[in-house]
């Protein structure tokens, strides 16, 4: 049995793209996620720092070396939305071959468990079942 990892861009924190949410249109979800208010994503941006420097060394872009650890992962794979085209084809790029340090490098930088706030509000959070 294999695994699909859900939003596996983390709704674009991932992609390095969303550094603050004043900069996304008012009625977009992620102003009302935990994991995107104002302290915890200064919070969660440390460690995707040091994600989007490996990504740098790679050539890859940090949507693309998230993409890659996903699908390094056994058993999983990954359906990541896309509004664009050119968001799609760097997701198709992502399918790189990476070794066991690199693997390594986003599970240290951010751990299970270290994302700073919830994934939903607690009423959104009432119906996931985790």
């Amino acid at each position: 049995m294999g695994f699909v990892a859900y939003a596996p861009l983390g709704r674009g924190f991932l992609t390095g793209a969303v550094r603050s949410v004043h900069y996304l249109p008012l009625h977009d979800f992620r102003r009302t996620s935990p994991r995107f208010a104002d302290a915890n994503l200064e919070q969660n941006l440390s460690p995707l720092d040091r994600i989007v420097e490996t990504a740098a060394d790679l050539g890859v872009t940090t949507g693309q070396l998230a993409l890659a650890w996903v699908l390094a992962q056994d058993g999983v794979t990954a359906v990541p939305g896309t509004k664009r085209r050119a968001w799609f084809e760097q997701n198709v790029a992502a399918a790189i071959e990476l070794g066991p340090v690199t693997i390594a490098a986003p599970s240290a930088a951010i751990p299970v468990g270290a994302a700073a706030g919830g994934r939903y509000a607690p009423m959104g959070m009432a119906s996931v079942q985790e």
